[in-house]
């Protein structure tokens, strides 16, 4: 036995390294946030943590989500389209078919429960509205600790107060907010934690951590010292702003000065024409809302801080995205009080004008499947292992769906065919780590669908689609050169009828076998609140 002894022990040492060796992943998600609403993407907003990061990492031009937060988060999660997961639509309205059951299926593994079977411990503080129940009393077996994650703090519904939240959980277990509560500075300071606990309890081990902020998703609640940094910036009113932002864009590099500024939506007056008694209200929206993605900022920032101070930021990939677009949904129960505004006596969304703004240089918002909807901000920072600091990558699209097969690989996990006596389906997305490296990747087909409204994207062709309030909820398909036309000014569907019937025939077979037939339209009664697209 003692001559085991040695060679035991130098296994246990190199297993260790080996273990040490594997990158931590941090992967935060912005809620309802446009392409432009950070400075490193054209944002006048204060966010100096995550400008940083982009200058020590990269930043991607052409990252897609799927235009809404539920199907996001669970493409993100398991590495597949939505619909292949039961999360086509949002938790919480089962539909009785496949691909619209509002609650993870069976058929996936979360990141957390594969990076498992590389030793890695796993830990997530905000968002999840992946699961259909958020009541304790109910089925828990999609919650976070259900499907891998080792800690979570947050809340698992989709919206809510951010200084008196409902359903806030640690675990399985509710907690109640203590008094001077604020969410986002709650999910800040909870991955914080996650982190320095797991460096003094398994230091050995690498870690993976999921932050999901709701910032800066209504309603419009933020800190009043957050506020003020804002409270005379908007009065120049969303015209002049999106033309700034367009312009310090083509100066980052993140758009090409060949796009032109998509047109202000027909839903959306001038600034101009607004009546100067309403004005003062509407800079206030702006600026609660500027404060929300700020205080965010700020708390990105003591998470970063928080492993450079442990010493892990080095050997840590750290990756920030949007789960959609701005987000146009009129929600309000208050009476225009300018007061009020901000506090948890109201409940706002910052409307239709102002996601305009935060979708620059595109059209259209959240739910649409127009780049407005679904094009984000994607901030990659990996030590040494991405091209020169604060490059801008354009050499391929990558997809929420690629997150899952990325992180995989790094870990040196291959995905499974089975996990607890399921069979489990493919995953639909590809590593994206040759593109940080500028290595090209071959061409491959996208697609988008939700609440009826359709999307293909075939190299540079992308074919979509509104969807229409009345059975069978589709509307005409629209087709863009993106490669000359990123911001979709000019539909070619009559001039090239061909290639229209081309990808869709595509898109169609794609949908008949991904579980996304029956379309889910506008006036089911299961669908819930129906919010306006006014301004």
């Amino acid at each position: 036995m003692k001559k085991l002894l040695f060679p035991v022990l130098l296994l246990v040492a190199a297993v260790s390294i080996a273990q040490n060796k594997k990158p931590n992943i941090v992967f935060i998600m912005a809620d309802d946030m446009g392409f432009s609403d950070i400075g490193s993407y054209g944002a006048e907003i204060q966010t100096p943590n995550l400008d940083k990061l982009a200058g020590a990492g990269v930043r991607l031009k052409q990252f897609y989500n799927t235009g809404r937060c539920c199907p996001t988060r669970a493409s993100l999660l398991t590495g597949q389209y939505s619909h292949n997961v039961g999360m086509g639509y949002m938790t919480g309205f089962d539909q009785e078919t496949p691909g619209y059951l509002g609650d993870l299926n069976k058929q996936n593994m979360t990141i957390a429960e594969a990076l498992k079977m590389a030793g890695y411990s796993s830990y997530m503080a905000g968002k999840w509205h992946v699961s259909s129940n958020t009541k304790p009393k109910g089925p828990q077996d999609n919650w976070p600790l259900q499907r891998g994650f080792d800690r979570y703090f947050g809340t698992l519904m989709g919206s809510g107060s951010y200084f008196k939240p409902k359903t806030l959980m640690s675990g399985n277990a509710p907690v109640k907010p203590e008094q001077g509560f604020y969410l986002t500075d709650a999910i800040s300071d909870s991955a914080s934690k996650f982190i320095k606990d797991h460096i003094v309890q398994k230091n050995n081990a690498p870690f993976f951590l999921y932050v999901a902020y709701t910032a800066p998703h209504w309603p419009l609640h933020a800190k009043e010292q957050d506020i003020e940094k804002y409270s005379k910036l908007y009065q120049q009113g969303w015209d002049s702003l999106r033309l700034k932002r367009y312009k310090k864009q083509i100066q980052l590099g993140v758009l090409d000065p060949s796009y032109a500024l998509s047109p202000r939506e027909d839903s959306v007056p001038a600034w101009k024409d607004i009546p100067a008694s309403e004005k003062a209200i509407w800079v206030k929206r702006m600026a609660i809302y500027a404060a929300q993605v700020d205080c965010m900022d700020q708390g990105i920032g003591k998470i970063i801080s928080t492993l450079k101070e442990n010493k892990v930021l080095e050997n840590t990939m750290v990756v920030f995205v949007s789960d959609n677009g701005g987000c146009a949904e009129y929600t309000s129960t208050m009476d225009n009080s300018i007061e009020k505004l901000g506090t948890d006596e109201s409940y706002e969304s910052y409307r239709g004008a102002w996601a305009n703004l935060s979708n620059t240089p595109f059209r259209l918002y959240k739910t649409r499947l127009h780049e407005g909807g679904i094009h984000a901000p994607c901030i990659i920072s990996w030590p040494g292992h991405t091209p020169k600091p604060g490059a801008v990558l354009e050499n391929a699209p990558v997809h929420i769906i690629d997150m899952m097969p990325s992180f995989l690989e790094m870990a040196g996990v291959e995905y499974p065919n089975q996990f607890n006596h399921n069979n489990l389906n493919p995953i639909n997305g590809r590593s994206f780590l040759p593109i940080l490296q500028n290595k090209q990747q071959a061409d491959r087909v996208l697609y988008w669908e939700h609440q009826a409204n359709r999307a293909i994207r075939i190299q540079d062709w992308k074919l979509v689609s509104k969807s229409s309030e009345e059975p069978p909820y589709i509307g005409n398909w629209e087709l863009y050169d993106l490669k000359k036309d990123r911001t979709e000014k000019f539909d070619l569907a009559l001039k090239y009828p061909e290639k229209v019937k081309e990808l869709e025939a595509i898109w169609n077979k794609w949908a008949n076998a991904n579980h996304v037939f029956p379309l889910i339209g506008s006036d089911l009664p299961k669908r819930g609140q129906q919010f306006k697209r006014v301004f």
